[in-house]
């Protein structure tokens, strides 16, 4: 029996390969975005102390020159936790487009799937039916020679 070889393997492993790739760069994608989650936490986190260390300065009579910078800092710091929000727009934005370049992928890929096994099937009928008209021509070979 003949081996089955498709004759566009290549382009199925190639299908393959972008969709692991798609997949990487995904995760790079999510990665991406969980650093910048990570690091508007710790800009509000900082916000927060910020703020406290400005209620307890009015409290203990700081100088105001004091208490200006500290409320500059704060200004600075929700400027920055602003800028960050678009920054994981932005980041949520390409895991979006990354997801759907991905799934493009996995369909790209079970497109070529699917031809390579019904190239299987449609091999394996034609190698059925081969072999079943052997074996009709060695029976009816049989039939027709006669018996010593």
């Amino acid at each position: 029996m003949a081996s089955f070889k498709y004759t566009f393997q290549k382009i199925v492993d190639l299908k393959g390969s972008e969709k692991t790739q798609a997949e990487w760069i995904l995760s790079d994608a999510l990665a991406e975005l969980r650093a910048e989650q990570d690091l508007l936490e710790q800009y509000v986190q900082e916000q927060k102390s910020w703020e406290l260390k400005l209620e307890q300065s009015v409290l203990e009579a700081i100088p105001l020159s004091e208490v200006l910078i500290i409320n500059q800092y704060i200004e600075y710091c929700a400027e920055s936790i602003k800028l960050k929000q678009k920054d994981i727009m932005r980041a949520e934005r390409k895991v979006f487009q990354k997801r759907q370049e991905l799934a493009s992928k996995m369909k790209e890929e079970k497109v070529w799937h699917k031809a390579k096994e019904h190239a299987f099937d449609k091999f394996k009928h034609e190698t059925q039916l081969k072999e079943q008209n052997e074996l009709d021509e060695m029976a009816s070979i049989r039939f027709m020679s006669p018996t010593p």
